[in-house]
């Protein structure tokens, strides 16, 4: 696509999103906070997208969050707070400062040097008092925020040596976990069971495996499994609710080796 076509794509965008927050009785009534759900949904649907590598469902989805970076922009600029615009410069310097091996003299040699430049300069901007987690949002999902604590640690040099390392902690931790099982405190189960997944997070960080698209993939490798197994018991006259574990096990096995 051409930029002058680009350009005209996105300015219709911008002119529909006008238009019907003039016209549309829905439109006309949202506010920032009633759409907070709705992006929310919106950028679940784009993970779904990418677990799947469903690159249509990626393109739908795209569009569908474009439109709501549209939609608060429309309304920012209802309030006099900011345009979209304002929006796009701000991204485009933000870019720009945080890339000095790019646009400036700064020299890198991969991509962990970006990484810890960017980190560094993040904190040097705004006011005065930020912290090394101060930009980890407070409502991110437990597993995402715990990922993110860790990579913003390790460009102050707070991290493990080696992967060895990082799974005798985990062993340790599941060590501790045991013993407060055993000592059957639920307080202290519960606090050494966010430890253990703290650091199982942490080697998979190691692993270079993304955890929480690495649950999603089991959540739904074992949801489609599971359905297997309930078509075959209806297939064949069986009630999985009356069957012994063994034998849900057996058929489990069994739904396992067809995939």
């Amino acid at each position: 696509m051409s930029q002058d076509n680009l350009s005209k794509s996105f300015l219709d965008l911008v002119e529909i999103m006008d238009t019907l927050r003039e016209k549309c009785p829905w439109d006309k009534k949202q506010t920032i906070h009633s759409l907070r759900s709705n992006t929310i949904e919106e950028l679940y649907e784009l993970v779904d997208a990418i677990i799947d590598e469903d690159w249509d469902g990626i393109k739908e989805e795209l569009g569908d969050i474009l439109l709501h970076v549209l939609f608060y922009a429309k309304i920012g600029t209802e309030m006099g707070k900011f345009t979209l615009q304002d929006s796009i410069e701000a991204i485009s310097k933000k870019l720009i400062h945080r890339h000095p091996h790019i646009y400036a003299d700064v020299k890198v040699s991969n991509d962990d040097d970006v990484k810890r430049n960017w980190e560094q300069l993040k904190l040097k901007e705004g006011k005065g008092d930020k912290t090394i987690l101060s930009g980890v949002p407070n409502s991110l999902p437990s597993m995402v925020k715990a990922l993110r604590i860790q990579e913003k640690v390790k460009h102050v040099g707070f991290e493990w040596e080696n992967k060895e390392q990082v799974w005798e902690k985990v062993e340790e931790e599941i060590a501790e976990l045991k013993a407060e099982v055993a000592a059957q405190d639920q307080q202290k189960m519960e606090q050494e069971f966010g430890d253990v997944l703290f650091s199982m997070i942490n080697y998979a960080r190691y692993l270079n495996i993304d955890p929480e698209s690495a649950l999603e993939k089991t959540n739904k490798k074992f949801k489609r499994r599971f359905e297997l197994m309930e078509s075959y018991a209806k297939q064949n006259g069986l009630d999985l609710a009356q069957m012994s574990l063994e034998e849900k096990d057996a058929i489990w096995k069994k739904m396992k080796e067809q995939e």
